[in-house]
């Protein structure tokens, strides 16, 4: 992956492995699975219930992250007609899953799979999520397969999901996707990946929904230590996303026809919100019409430049609130996904969140005009709940990881200078808020002592505390 790595600076990572185990600890999160769940994980990945319908026929493709393994999605695309056809298929995790059995049980205890520099701790046993039931290249494997018809504008006109054996055929992370659609390869699918991505974001754009590409900071691990970068989202990642967002709006569309699921809900921004953030764009000397909406703002928007970073940094609070709703009989009010714009579901990923394996298994009994399970109904209620509490132990995980390695790379450069970009300040007191460094890929707190800090300017700011114990980095403005 590009990344943007000036000033790129690195520590040799000594105790960072004993101190996220500290973490892990501080926050109940257990590496381990239980023996029970471990044989039953075995069990299942040696006895999977396969579809009869066989659709390996189908040339899948996965793109995913480098290094993945756990392979929630193959993709295919065909022209069709005027239009296209979308398979998509997705890991079919209930046909290695017990309802009520201990890999169950255990799933309901974690929620979602949680990120490490150096590991990751599984929703589900390696032996399924990284194996048997993982979408991995040249291996039959159990799927809910959606055929997604599209006219020729993207929009789509038929979705329907169904049990299939699958094949994919290649297994490419995000920098061999773009090189393959870049170099106008053979294999048409990436050419009209990129065609159906444009056009699913130009709907996206019609509809008044919000597509935010700022740079990712991460922690980059390698042989000569631990460090931090900016990471660049590519084109084709865009593309992706936009076919996972698709089938998960066919997936809601599907659930509230059939008056029972669970689909992912933001609430529209309130007023006040939307009125800062025009405070703030006047503040950092942006153009905004009166007459535009943020939505259609934020495209203009340059995330490269210095202002622009910081526009979009404060624009994601606009996405705050997100959470889950679930209905069995009638249609619940209030269902929209405020950035998405249009009613959504989280069904993509099951391997790695267990909601999805239940919007999965909503969806495929209704297409096949069968009742739900029971199984499925019987949890329901429940999962908005899971899934918040899971939710939030996952960004408190993946937030003081972040904040160990930052005051890791910087405890030796205490009283420092270091170039940086105002990113935020705080409504209340002006003289605090946050800043981005150039290099490294910090984002830390920031006060001025002489009066307010420059929002979305460059500036020069001391470093006054790098705490790795305490997970703490705190600059001031010079």
């Amino acid at each position: 992956m590009p990344r943007r790595t000036v000033n790129l600076q690195s520590t040799d990572g000594s105790g960072f492995a004993e101190d996220i185990r500290a973490i892990d600890e501080q926050l109940g999160i257990a590496r381990e699975f239980p023996p029970e769940v471990l044989s039953a994980a075995e069990r299942a990945a040696a006895n999977p219930v396969m579809p009869e319908l066989d659709r390996t026929d189908i040339p899948f493709v996965t793109i995913d992250p480098a290094g993945s393994k756990d392979l929630d999605q193959a993709m295919h695309i065909e022209r069709s007609g005027a239009g296209y056809r979308v398979g998509y298929a997705i890991a079919d995790v209930a046909a290695f899953v017990e309802p009520g059995g201990p890999i169950d049980v255990e799933a309901h205890k974690r929620g979602q799979t949680l990120y490490a520099p150096e590991h990751r701790v599984p929703l589900h046993p390696p032996v399924l999520s990284e194996g048997a039931a993982s979408l991995l290249p040249d291996q039959v494997r159990p799927a809910l397969l959606w055929t997604i018809d599209l006219d020729a504008t993207g929009d789509a006109v038929k979705v329907f999901v169904e049990r299939a054996r699958v094949r994919s055929r290649a297994q490419l992370d995000y920098v061999a996707a773009q090189k393959q659609v870049d170099a106008c390869a053979a294999d048409e699918m990436f050419r009209l990946l990129r065609e159906v991505g444009e056009r699913r974001l130009a709907l996206e754009q019609e509809r008044g929904g919000i597509s935010v590409a700022l740079p990712e900071q991460e922690v980059v691990v390698s042989d000569e230590g631990w460090a931090l970068a900016y990471r660049e989202l590519l084109p084709v990642e865009r593309w992706n996303a936009q076919i996972s967002l698709l089938t998960g709006m066919g997936a809601a569309e599907i659930m509230l026809y059939g008056e029972v699921g669970i689909v992912r809900t933001l609430p529209p921004a309130p007023g006040r919100a939307v009125a800062r953030l025009r405070r703030t764009a006047a503040a950092l000397q942006l153009v905004w019409d009166p007459d535009i909406g943020y939505a259609d703002f934020v495209r203009s928007v340059d995330p490269n430049t210095s202002a622009g970073a910081a526009m979009l940094n404060a624009g994601m609070a606009l996405f705050r609130g997100a959470g889950y709703l679930a209905f069995d009989g009638g249609v619940p009010e209030h269902v929209e996904h405020a950035a998405i714009a249009e009613e959504y579901a989280h069904t993509t990923a099951p391997l790695r969140r267990l909601v999805d394996r239940y919007a999965g298994e909503v969806c495929v009994a209704l297409c096949a005009d069968r009742d739900v399970p029971a199984w499925v109904r019987d949890k329901l209620r429940g999962l908005p709940k899971e899934m918040q509490e899971s939710d939030q132990r996952a960004r408190q995980f993946e937030g003081a990881i972040l904040s160990l390695v930052e005051a890791g790379i910087l405890e030796s450069r205490v009283g420092q200078m270091f170039t940086g970009v105002i990113t935020e300040t705080d409504e209340g007191d002006p003289t605090t808020g946050s800043v981005m460094l150039a290099g490294p890929a910090v984002e830390a707190s920031v006060t001025a002592p002489n009066g307010a800090l420059p929002l979305g300017q460059k500036v020069q700011v001391r470093l006054v505390e790098a705490n790795r114990a305490q997970r703490v980095v705190r600059f001031e403005l010079t």
